[in-house]
């Protein structure tokens, strides 16, 4: 194991614990749009069904992933997936991952770039590498461009024309 070994590990599962989350919330959506006719993008809980207990005034609003939560996904994320990977490849001194510290920091990474896509309405069973990844965002410096350029999410508008 590496010493970046125990981060890998947190990553993965933080990952995987987010990505269920999304797909859960995004089921329990879809359950309720159809035996409810409240909109699908904002359900109230009550204290009854809040998932923390929290009673009455306290009950929590629960909303489908939006664009604006896709960024989160990036920044606190994969984000964090492909620096450490980049942290690892650079610097003078190469430091080796197990095959399986690898995977998982690879994993962790499409996770989370699955979110971001759940965020914008578009289903992606992503399966990029983390190198690629890693040398987009050296030449963007940017994790949302990053992503958006692996993912073509959102897809981008093409260029105005100039009139005249």
């Amino acid at each position: 194991m590496s010493r970046y070994g125990p981060r890998i590990a947190a990553l993965a599962r933080r990952a995987e614990r987010e990505r269920a989350a999304l797909e859960e919330s995004e089921a329990r959506s879809a359950r309720e749009s159809q035996s409810d006719s409240r909109s699908p993008s904002e359900v109230l809980h009550t204290s009854e069904d809040a998932p923390d207990g929290r009673a009455g005034s306290e009950a929590t609003r629960e909303t489908e992933a939006t664009p604006a939560d896709a960024d989160e996904y990036l920044r606190d994320g994969a984000g964090q997936a492909v620096w450490l990977y980049v942290e690892a490849r650079t610097g003078g001194r190469l430091v080796p991952f197990s095959e399986a510290e690898f995977d998982a920091l690879e994993r962790a990474m499409n996770r989370w770039l699955e979110c971001y896509a759940t965020c914008h309405g578009v289903d992606l069973e992503a399966s990029f590498t983390v190198r690629e990844a890693a040398e987009l965002l050296l030449e963007t410096r940017n994790i949302v461009d990053t992503a958006q350029l692996l993912t073509r999410v959102p897809e981008r508008r093409p260029a105005s024309t100039p009139t005249g």
